[in-house]
């Protein structure tokens, strides 16, 4: 019976593999996607909590790669043919990923959950992701462990799709915002920088970008609560209300930020050149296109300019 939460992974997916069924489910399919093989025992402690961390990094690549336990004590003499072939076999669990018939990587003992998405989301870049939509699968792996706070992780994982497509503009957009989380902002713009010309006007890149200037932005910010008292004394100091949003959004009130600045454009549209509709545009792009903030404020916005 499956716990609350997990998820049952398709039949072909998961495997236990022996001796006789090595070639076609491990050598031949490695042919069409990565497959992975846990080389474990019943009395390997590590090899229990291995087994399913693994299996669930499997199930999360969707079918991008597949994965085969074979226990060695009910197949010695595949363990000892393998052996016998320069595999490091000695010491239990042992993972082994093959790809078009060849060892692709591998690693022994446990390891944490977020080095297990690693190795999985390189298998899965290293296949171009041919059972489930291309790199894709990889992507949208390394956006969750973006979102989930394992930074370098997904930047290793946004590294491997650049190394498999050159021209990947998600996974550009996605390394600079891994640099950016990390507040390493030189080499994000050294990334974004490097982004290959067909490539470099594409949504994922630009929004990488506005990221990074608000990022430059929030370095100066101002402090929050002085500036707000200071718009509050007087409303008509557009450079303090500019400074508040700035400060609001380094501070992660960007809903706040856009208020503030939906407000300085509504009393003078012109201050600055325009800038609070530049700075609003700049935040806009930062947001994912379909985000209620930014719909929401790119309403409200319009509704100003044709009023």
């Amino acid at each position: 019976m499956l716990e609350l939460g997990q998820t049952e992974a398709p039949a072909d997916l998961i495997k236990d593999g022996t001796e006789d069924s090595f070639m076609p489910d491990v050598v031949e399919a490695s042919q069409e996607v990565p497959v992975i093989v846990d080389f474990w025992a019943p009395w390997c402690g590590p090899c229990k909590t291995l087994g399913p961390a693994l299996e669930a990094a499997v199930t999360k690549a969707k079918g991008a790669v597949k994965m085969v336990k074979i226990d060695v004590d009910q197949n010695q003499r595949l363990v000892q043919m393998l052996a016998q072939q320069g595999l490091p076999m000695q010491s239990i669990p042992t993972v082994v990923a093959f790809f078009k018939g060849q060892i692709a990587d591998m690693f022994q003992g446990a390891l944490p959950q977020s080095q297990l998405d690693e190795f999985v989301n390189k298998l899965v870049a290293m296949g171009g992701g041919a059972a489930d939509g291309g790199l894709g699968d990889a992507i949208d792996a390394a956006e969750t462990m973006l979102s989930e706070g394992a930074v370098e992780d997904a930047a290793q994982t946004f590294e491997a799709v650049i190394g498999e497509d050159p021209l990947n503009a998600a996974a550009f957009g996605g390394l600079a915002r891994c640099y950016i989380a990390l507040g390493q902002v030189e080499q994000a713009e050294a990334t974004l920088n490097g982004v290959p010309a067909e490539i470099s006007e594409t949504a994922e890149v630009e929004a990488a970008f506005a990221q990074l200037e608000l990022a430059k932005q929030a370095a100066k910010a101002g402090p929050l609560a002085e500036l707000s008292a200071t718009v509050d004394s007087d409303p008509d100091n557009h450079q303090a209300r500019f400074d508040l949003a700035t400060a609001q959004h380094a501070a992660g009130e960007t809903e706040a930020a856009i208020d503030s600045l939906l407000e300085l454009f509504k009393r003078d549209r012109e201050w600055n050149d325009g800038a609070a509709k530049q700075q609003l545009f700049t935040i806009f792009d930062a947001l994912e296109a379909k985000d209620p903030i930014a719909l929401n404020g790119r309403r409200k916005l319009s509704s100003l300019i044709f009023a």
